[in-house]
């Protein structure tokens, strides 16, 4: 590991308390649900677009409970999932254990990824490593790892698309972000992303797709969701639990932005998700 890995977890006394919010954050709720559920495409689409294939060494970070980490297993790599919040995993082993394939599972904060640099071929993340605080220390993690002619490899929410309009939505409700931290749809910005990565990288490309969610028949039930199985959204409510006031507005205004992105036709409802395929090569 590089000295700048060293230092990251060597800060870590002040960073500690944040990492565990972090961690019950994506515990609560059922975030495995919301991938099966709502993006059970993203992964594999990931995959191909990494061109993952039998022998590569793979790394999935913030891998959750397996999105893309499971899909690149069944082509024959080898795949190290990791993430920081290891409540996830158990659905994951599940998940692989009924498609027959094997991967490591290791709790890893991607702000600080246990592994020597230059160690994986592959080193993608599906929706998850956005999520990290500390954008910079993020991508120079993802660039460590990765072997020179490896290939990098992301799908992030935009801030234009449905995420980062909820995510807009939520922000004068939620918690204060601690310092320093920027807004996770920024990984969907190509001129920030291009910024973290530098010269470092070669071949960077970027590729806005939208994902259809149709779990839902109408804004309130979908609302409902949210609430129930989504971490942030838990978050901003618990933030405001002793505040009902605070509380009604919130539902009232979640309700309004689900509903003005509603775009089925005919009784049925849906939502498409604009995110951005990444890919880039290690130099």
């Amino acid at each position: 590991m590089t000295n700048q890995g060293i230092a990251v977890i060597e800060s870590g006394g002040a960073d500690r308390e944040l990492k565990a919010k972090h961690r019950a954050l994506w515990a609560s709720g059922d975030y495995p649900a919301v991938a099966a559920e709502l993006i059970p495409s993203l992964g594999a689409e990931l995959v191909r677009a990494c061109g993952v294939r039998a022998g590569q060494r793979v790394l999935d970070v913030a891998a959750g409970s397996g999105n893309a980490a499971v899909p690149a297993a069944s082509t024959g790599a080898v795949v190290t999932a990791s993430d920081l919040t290891p409540e996830l995993f158990d659905v994951g082993r599940r998940i692989a254990a009924e498609r027959d394939v094997e991967l490591e599972w290791i709790e890893a904060d991607a702000e600080a990824l246990p592994f020597a640099d230059n160690s994986f071929d592959v080193v993608m993340s599906c929706v998850g490593a956005m999520f990290a605080p500390h954008h910079q220390v993020t991508a120079d993690e993802l660039v460590r790892v990765v072997r020179p002619g490896g290939t990098i490899g992301m799908i992030n929410w935009t801030p234009q698309g449905f995420i980062g309009n909820l995510f807009a939505t939520m922000k004068p409700y939620a918690p204060p972000p601690p310092p320093g931290a920027k807004p996770p749809p920024l990984w969907g910005d190509e001129s920030h992303v291009r910024e973290l990565f530098g010269d470092r990288v070669s071949d960077l490309t970027f590729r806005r797709q939208t994902v259809r969610m149709d779990h839902c028949s109408n804004p309130l039930e979908f609302r409902e969701y949210w609430k129930r199985n989504y971490g942030p959204t838990i978050a901003a409510y618990r933030f405001n639990a002793d505040q009902p006031d605070r509380v009604d507005e919130l539902d009232r205004d979640f309700l309004h932005f689900v509903a003005t992105w509603d775009q089925g036709v005919a009784g049925r409802s849906h939502w498409d998700a604009e995110y951005v395929v990444i890919t880039a090569t290690k130099r």
